[in-house]
């Protein structure tokens, strides 16, 4: 069981990161946002399985919070 929890976190991660890499001309604030549902989304697969409310739920706070955050 957490073989398939970390597969899927590091598969989130790898998405995560290879959309940034368009994240070019996006202002900071932009930027932090996309961050944050990234990483709110991987914890939330982690933290519920995989369950598909649960990785809504954290790209949702992590979106909140990565747009929160000032340089």
């Amino acid at each position: 069981m957490k073989s398939n929890r970390l597969t899927a976190a590091i598969a989130a991660t790898l998405v995560i990161a290879g959309t940034l890499g368009g994240c070019s001309n996006m202002t900071p604030r932009e930027r932090n946002t996309a961050v944050g549902a990234g990483v709110g989304a991987a914890a939330g697969t982690v933290l519920t399985n995989g369950s598909p409310a649960g990785v809504i739920g954290g790209a949702a706070v992590g979106g909140v919070i990565g747009n929160q955050v000032k340089h």
